[in-house]
């Protein structure tokens, strides 16, 4: 394992059969990641780094994750892809860049593995997506599947709202899980679903489970990383957890050099290079 402030030790990369062979054990740790100083600092602590839509919302200021496109994506990704070492990347194919056909998600795949160096690739859906998945892994595409509340399509659920309270709920994303699991996804991120609803999704799936807003029972846990650090600007979902305040450190560290600047105290005579004396 690779420690936190000291010297990296010899760890192989994660890859997606790594990943895939870590259900039942040690649990998978992931965030997310959108850029490369940040992936950086993330890689040898984390065993997935997921390159999310998420930043439409958390990077761009949009109110859902529709607004990314295929480029935003890979530009994004292959920020992350150079900066990972360790990690397993994998990036989300956004809204519109896949549901049209098999043929579509494989293009789309084929553009941003080729054009990222990314490891796998995640899209959103349940049996109505299990053909596509079984048709990009079928052609050497590692895939990485979505269940539970699938944001891209938050218009048809009715909003961010807990899947799994009805018995019909439940047993949709039980059988979700089983079609994308079958299709052959490398692991699963179950989202917004009840607790024991996402615990048995998991006893039922051969591929790990990573929960976010779901259950301890899953195979990992994936978090955004502005939630996690405290970046985030307004709603925080309710599952997050934080672990640290950066938002308040960086205002303060930003309040500092204003006043610096300000009192012209910045640059100072260790920031600027004078000519030499004769």
């Amino acid at each position: 394992m690779v420690e936190y402030g000291g010297a990296a030790k010899p760890t192989p990369a994660m890859t997606p059969n790594r990943i895939r062979a870590r259900k039942g054990g040690e649990p998978i740790v992931c965030l997310t990641a959108y850029d490369f100083p940040t992936a950086r600092r993330l890689d040898p602590l984390v065993d997935l780094l997921l390159v999310g839509d998420s930043m439409a919302n958390v990077v761009y200021g949009f109110d859902t994750t529709h607004g990314v496109t295929l480029d935003m994506m890979i530009a994004h990704g292959g920020a992350v892809a150079r900066a990972a070492a360790h990690a397993c990347v994998v990036v989300d194919l956004p809204f519109g860049w896949y549901q049209e056909s098999r043929e579509q998600a494989m293009r789309s795949a084929v553009r941003v593995i080729r054009e990222t160096g990314c490891a796998a690739v995640k899209l959103e859906g349940g049996r109505e997506m299990a053909e596509t998945i079984a048709f990009l892994v079928e052609r050497g595409i590692p895939v990485m599947g979505h269940v539970g509340l699938k944001p891209q399509m938050i218009r048809s659920m009715g909003g961010f709202r807990t899947q799994g309270k009805t018995p019909g709920e439940a047993e949709a994303v039980i059988e979700d899980t089983r079609a994308v699991d079958a299709a052959g996804a490398f692991a699963i991120v179950i989202e917004g679903t009840v607790e024991e609803v996402a615990a048995e999704a998991t006893r039922v799936a051969a591929a790990p489970t990573i929960g976010i807003g779901a259950s301890a029972s899953c195979d990992g846990q994936v978090l955004v990383t502005p939630d996690m650090a405290g970046l985030t600007v307004g709603h925080v979902p309710r599952f997050v957890k934080r672990y640290a305040e950066l938002g308040e450190a960086l205002e303060r560290a930003a309040a500092d050099y204003a006043e610096e600047v300000r009192q012209r105290r910045f640059p100072g005579d260790g920031q600027v290079v004078r000519l030499a004396k004769p």
